[in-house]
């Protein structure tokens, strides 16, 4: 069957669904192909299934990309307060979590909900299970697109791409918003997992992987970025939000810092001219700042190796320059976004449209811009959503 739209938007997440609703709301006639059987699927996992959609301290600088300026158009035209008023007008409740993190009260699936209602309202067609296999430019078209999807041909003046990047392949993430991306000539930075958990190396694997499931606040640094967040050890590794923000600034081979405990000196106890200096002493000062388990842990992997004052500074030193050299991460099946993508050099920061190719535009994750853990990723969605569905 042969059939005719102003926009085809490929993906039903986040940012495509809410380019479709802007669209439609402009009256363009909209219709929005998702591969996989249902919509938003990403949306119902995230935040354990409370949907951490936004952060009210929003700002480019929670964003990565080779090109930093990009996201603060996009940014500045869709705010995290408009999100929240479309929210409220459906009358879902949320709350604050920590650093500024909104969650559902109830479930992610109120916001997919309220995205669907807001599509239906703009008279946008959704179809699911639906695989495009080729996409084409028609230049005898008056340069629209031409889709082939099964027995099923689609034309469109403009096209959005919103497929999404490599990570959780499980649900359905594939490379085909790069592969359209390099089909139209356009550069594409090296994608790679980002908000990941680290592999252990192997030494470190010894001495700490049956800690798994013990936590700690700790600041996580590479250079000069660093996150003061929990700190979880795992059976292969370390996670938890302070290792997954550090993983996205991370390349192969490269060291982390851990500052085990932040604002404390573990051993000015000792110092007092009356206090036992031992190994026992040492391992109770420690307690007071870590897990019994993993400050017990440390110590005998890496103990003082003197009682004066100097070897004393030396020990401090390292509790809060601790490096170990992950011997990777734990890749896209437990990446939470994926960094790199279509280079944004690329394309128009107001509209997302593509400079070398007329009504072709890319939003969301499959774009090399890549937030901060915390719903920064959701708000660069809907803003990159916001701004595509304004023009396409």
């Amino acid at each position: 069957m042969k059939f005719e739209f102003d926009v085809i938007i490929l993906g039903a997440g986040a940012a495509g669904l809410m380019c479709a609703i802007e669209a439609g709301k402009r009256g363009r006639r909209v219709a929005v192909l998702e591969r996989t059987e249902r919509i938003g699927k990403k949306i119902l996992i995230s935040g354990g299934g409370r949907c951490n959609f936004t952060n009210l301290h929003c700002r480019p600088e929670n964003f990565i990309s080779a090109n930093p300026h990009f996201a603060k158009s996009a940014l500045a035209r869709y705010t995290p307060a408009d999100f929240i008023a479309l929210v409220e007008k459906h009358g879902i409740a949320y709350h604050e979590k920590t650093l500024g993190q909104l969650f559902c009260d109830g479930s992610a699936q109120q916001i997919v909900a309220m995205l669907e209602a807001e599509c239906r309202a703009a008279g946008v067609r959704i179809q699911t299970n639906m695989s495009v296999e080729q996409v084409s430019r028609e230049e005898s078209r008056e340069d629209g697109f031409l889709l082939r999807a099964g027995d099923d041909e689609l034309h469109a003046e403009s096209l959005v791409v919103a497929t999404g990047g490599l990570s959780i392949p499980k649900m359905g993430a594939t490379g085909f918003g790069y592969d359209l991306a390099r089909q139209f000539g356009l550069k594409v930075v090296e994608p790679r997992p980002a908000l990941v958990p680290f592999t252990f190396n192997q030494d470190d694997a010894a001495h700490f992987c049956d800690l798994a499931g013990v936590s700690a606040e700790v600041i996580a640094s590479i250079g000069t970025q660093s996150f003061r967040e929990k700190m979880l050890i795992t059976h292969r590794g370390l996670s938890g939000p302070a290792i997954l923000q550090i993983s996205s600034y991370w390349k192969s081979s490269q060291k982390i810092t851990l500052d085990l405990a932040p604002d404390r000196e573990l051993t000015t106890e000792l110092r007092n001219p009356k206090a036992r200096r031992d190994l026992a002493s040492v391992k109770a000062a420690f307690r007071t700042a870590l897990p019994s388990r993993f400050a017990e842990r440390w110590l005998d992997v890496y103990p003082p190796q003197g009682w004066t004052n100097h070897a004393l500074d030396d020990l401090e030193r390292r509790t809060h320059n601790w490096q170990i050299t992950p011997a990777g991460t734990e890749g896209y099946a437990k990446a939470e976004v994926t960094a790199g993508g279509v280079d944004t050099n690329e394309l128009s920061a107001k509209t997302m449209e593509c400079r070398k190719v007329p009504g072709l535009y890319f939003i969301g994750e499959v774009l090399d811009v890549t937030g901060h853990l915390g719903g920064f990723n959701f708000q660069w969605a809907w803003a990159s959503g916001f701004s595509a569905g304004q023009t396409a």
